[in-house]
Parts: structure tokens; sequence; C-alpha cells
């Protein structure tokens, strides 16, 4: 095993859309959401055993999940577990622990990866990244992970290949597009050149620095400035005043979309994001008629469904087609499916209604 490759996972998010199980204080992450025993972040990080040694593997999350953190990974050490003071989107997230890696070894081999995807084709996840960090290890490149579509989804990013210009396996990335509408999403599918962007990033330490240097100076210099007390005592205070100067921005619209050395690699195994209860309702066991059901659950001419209640109470369901019931805590949530993208919007107005007792 390579001693110079490194796992950066991200594990700070909230996941507001897959509310009301994923709250502030016990995000999605720390969840056993599809009932294999293990939470997601911990499948995550299973999926990287064979990439890189237990002491490479590096989370970056917000200061208030320290404790549920080592409680789901208790191997890591402290300098492992990287707080963030405040929340800033990815970019922010991913110079700090690169900027970090990069002072204890300049030849990090880096993946960086969400904690909450799932992939069960563990052995295929793992060849990809290792074919593409043979390439980052001698190339200074950005390269992302690209998922074959299966569907014209609305709710995923795009990139379009180039057809001409490449490294090995690797395709030089023509276009970025964020969400596109339902018509356009069904014409990239069609043309073949399109992949859904996962998310998960391959590059040596040298080379995301540069494109920091060049993209987004003001999170260059503030994780530059701190290379002298990165795994010292006073690395937590310096890190306030660093995350304070930066903007909230993420690592794709910050660098991937501006940069000219943006490569993808096509991916053959099985990839969801779980950002959403739909996304549960693809991959989750299926009853006959296309309802996931996870509880103490009564139901009767209900199809297509996903019901998701505590095991103490007695749920009975009559009537339901494409609906979400999902009960956790002090929130119940009933909506229909093909409406889920309004749960954000569901939040917030919790939030304004009370707070943050029931987020």
């Amino acid at each position: 095993m390579n001693k110079n490759n490194y796992a950066i996972v991200m594990a700070g998010g909230v996941g507001s859309r897959f509310w009301p199980f994923s709250r502030t204080s016990h995000p999605k992450q720390f969840q056993d959401i599809l009932g294999t025993g293990q939470s997601i972040l911990q499948q995550t990080i299973d999926r990287f055993e064979n990439i890189c040694p237990q002491e490479n593997i590096y989370i970056v999350t917000h200061e208030q999940y320290k404790d549920l953190v080592k409680e789901h990974l208790p191997f890591l050490e402290d300098n492992q577990i990287l707080l963030e003071p405040v929340r800033r989107n990815t970019a922010p997230c991913i110079a700090y622990a690169s900027y970090k890696i990069a002072a204890k070894n300049p030849d990090a081999n880096l993946v960086v990866s969400p904690a909450d995807h799932i992939i069960q084709d563990k052995r295929t996840f793992e060849n990809t990244i290792l074919e593409v960090l043979e390439h980052t290890k001698t190339n200074d490149i950005l390269v992302t992970l690209g998922i074959h579509p299966t569907r014209p989804d609305t709710g995923y990013g795009y990139i379009q290949e180039t057809k001409n210009e490449s490294i090995g396996s690797l395709r030089k990335v023509k276009m970025f597009t964020e969400k596109p509408p339902l018509e356009v999403a069904q014409t990239f599918l069609d043309s073949g050149e399109f992949v859904w962007n996962s998310g998960i990033f391959i590059w040596n330490a040298n080379a995301i620095i540069e494109e920091f240097n060049q993209h987004l100076y003001d999170i260059h210099y503030a994780f530059k400035d701190l290379e002298s007390v990165y795994y010292t005592e006073k690395e937590k205070e310096a890190l306030k005043i660093a995350y304070y100067q930066c903007k909230n921005v993420s690592i794709d619209y910050g660098i991937m979309e501006k940069s000219a050395k943006v490569y993808v690699m096509r991916s053959n195994f099985d990839w969801s994001d779980l950002g959403t209860w739909k996304s549960l309702h693809d991959l989750a066991e299926k009853d006959e008629s296309q309802n996931v059901l996870q509880g103490n659950i009564m139901h009767y001419d209900t199809k297509g469904s996903i019901i998701k209640t505590p095991e103490e109470r007695l749920v009975v369901v009559q009537g339901l087609e494409n609906f979400i019931v999902a009960e956790y805590d002090n929130v119940l949530v009933i909506c229909k499916k093909d409406h889920e993208q309004q749960i954000k919007q569901f939040v917030k107005d919790a939030k304004e209604r009370a707070g943050d007792k029931y987020i």
C-alpha cells in the first residue's frame, strides 16, 4: 500500500433534504439508514481499507460532531479529525485538509470523498481510485469521478467530456452543468458525452494547492499561512482566524469549473449520494408494492411509498401512493414523494417557527 495515499472525508453537512432523520444534532452520515449495521460514515471509511493506511485517513467535520466521529471511528487520532469552527462550504473544507496534509507530506496523493455516498461495489471502487492515483502521482491534474447516467435526473450535476484529449482512461473535462431541467438532462443522456458528477475528487497535494493559489487566493493565503502551526496546540485558534477570512464557496464553483487541468474518470460502480428520500427508495429493499417499510407498520392499498417510523409506535396507513411518511424524535413529515424538493423549505419554515427545536 502506497504510504503517500491519503483519504479526506467530508463529514460536516447537516443533510437537510433528508429531514427529519438528518438533524443538526445527528446528521445522516452518523446513522444506519439502510439497516446494514454500520453508519454511512463507517461504510465510507471501509471503502478506503486497501487504498491508504488508517493513519492517512482524515475526517473534516464541524466541531460539534467531534464526539460523534470518535464514537463511530475510534481508531482515529485527534490530529486526523479536522474540526471546522464554522461552515464555509467545500472549498475551505478541502483546503484545510489538503494544506495540513501537505505540511506533513508534500508528496501526498489525495482522494476527497463526501461521507454520505452509498457505493456497494467496493472492489470496483478500489480499482478505480487506485488507477487514478497512479495518474495523479505523476501529473499535476485534478480528477473527478464521473458516474454513467441511467436516467435524466435533475438532482445531479453533469460533466461533459472532450472526445480527443485524454491521459490513459482519463478524459479532459469540457463543461460542468449543475442540476439541469429535465429536457436538458434528457439531451445530455442521449448524447452519450455526459456523466453525473459524483463529487469524489483525486489529485496530488501540490496540484490542488496551486489551483487554490490561482483561483481562490484568499483561501490559499488563509491556510498557507498556518503551515507552522499545523499539528500543534496553536492550530485551533489560528484556524478560527483562517475560516473567517474564507468566503463560502464550493470546490466545484471555485476551482473545478475554472481550472484548465480537470479530467474525469468514467466509473462503473453503482453510486448514490443518498441525498434525498427518493434515493433511499431507489436503494432500499422494497415489498411487492414497491414500498420501503422501516418500522412497525400496517399498510393497506399503499404503493411506491417510503414509510420510516419508530419501532415502538404502531403506524397504520391506507390508500397512499408515492408518499413519504417519516417520523423521528419530535417531527412527523408526510408529503408526496414527487414533491420532496420542498423538504428544504419545510426545514426553513420550521426554523422560523420554532428556532432550532425541530431541526
